[in-house]
Parts: C-alpha cells; structure tokens; sequence
C-alpha cells in the first residue's frame, strides 16, 4: 500500500511541477498583465514574446522544458528509493525494470496535463510542446533531440512556431516507433504528439486560411 501510495504522490507533484504556469507568472511580475488577455491569451513562449519580448519568452521556455524534465527525473528518483527502501514492499512479481517506464510514462503525462490544464489558471493553460519537449528529453532523448531539430528547421524556414510544434510532434512519434524504445514510451510519445497537434486546431485553421501570423508578428484578426 505504501508503494502506492508513494507513486500516487509522485504522480500529484508531477501534475503541480507541469501546472507552474511560467508565462502568466512572467507577465505579472514584468508588466502586471495577464497574457489570456493578450496576444494570442496563450501562456506559452510563443505568446510571451509576442507581448513581454525575447529574454521573457526565452526564460519561459526553458522553465517550461525543465519541468516536463524534471517530472521525470522526479519520479525515476523515487522508484530508486522505493525499491532500495527495506521498510517499502513493492507488490510481488513487479520488478523496477518493468514498472519504471510505466510510471515515467505516467509522470510525463501528468506534467503535460498540468501545462494545459493547471491548476493555477483555473485549468487553462498552454499548449504543452515545450513541457512535452523536457519529458521527451529526459524519456528519450534521441527523440527529443529529433523533434527539436525538425522544429528549429521549420521555424528557421517558414517562421511559424506552431508548424514547427507539429512537424516536431510527428518527427518524435517516428522516432520513437523507429527506435528501440520500452512500448510504454511509445505510447506516450503518440498520445503526447496527437495530443499537441490537437492542441494547435485553431492554428491549423490558421494556416490552412493563411493567416497564421510569423514568429516576431502580431497576431493577425
């Protein structure tokens, strides 16, 4: 029970650690605004440099890749203690080997449904790309580097953040399939990456329209 129990809390700090809502808080500090009401009323990078600038938007960027990293650093850290504690059973026939992607792929998922649904903004909030990028990092980094990759190309070409959010998304997905990874990290790396482009609807709407606006431009009516 205790196992559990401690998995279950592993789980809750994951979801608070995606659920720190970077943006807003950037915008508050910096200029006493709420970025919903603003730009695209996103709270992700994107949106930060819009309307606070570079330096903000940068900074929120990498705290929000930190902490889809650090949801599962977090929880591969407690499952070494879990199974190295003598005073802790873990349920019979469940080695750490076994459970461990599983409960990564668990923490990951947390922390992306935190970014997008935090807690603190009464349950709106980003899109979950960059977050979703530190749990790929730190879950597969091959991966993860991939998906980076396809994006700064993307942006570097067509200039258009939310393209390159879900060329990345796709470029992860077949590297995950394609790579020898734990079935676990599969699934999580196609649900995260359908979910992101499912997040970009609009955008897609956008684009297909042409009036999705270019990375440093103003959000077009």
């Amino acid at each position: 029970m205790v196992f559990w129990i401690a998995n279950a809390a592993g789980l809750a700090l994951a979801y608070l650690l995606g659920s720190t809502p970077t943006g807003y808080l950037a915008g508050r500090m910096l200029k006493g605004i709420d970025l919903r009401e603003h730009g695209s009323r996103s709270v992700g990078a994107t949106n930060t440099l819009r309307v606070l600038g570079p330096w903000p938007a940068l900074a929120v960027l990498i705290i929000d890749v930190l902490k889809g990293a650090a949801a599962v650093v977090l929880i591969r850290c407690l499952l070494d203690w879990l199974y190295a504690s003598p005073s802790v059973a873990p349920p019979a026939g469940l080695d750490q080997a076994t459970w461990t992607p599983w409960a990564v792929c668990l923490a990951g998922l947390a922390a992306l449904l935190g970014h997008a649904r935090s807690l603190w903004l009464n349950f709106s909030g980003g899109k979950s790309v960059a977050a979703g990028l530190g749990v790929l990092l730190a879950m597969s980094w091959p991966a993860g580097v991939g998906g980076l990759a396809a994006f700064a190309v993307v942006v570097a070409i067509w200039r258009r953040v939310s393209l390159g959010s879900m060329v990345a998304a796709v470029v992860a997905i077949g590297l995950a399939l394609a790579l020898e990874q734990p079935l676990a990290y599969r699934l999580l790396v196609i649900a995260g990456g359908v979910y992101v482009i499912a997040r970009h609807r609009a955008n897609i709407s956008r684009l297909l329209a042409g009036t999705e606006p270019r990375l440093g431009q103003g959000k077009q009516p």
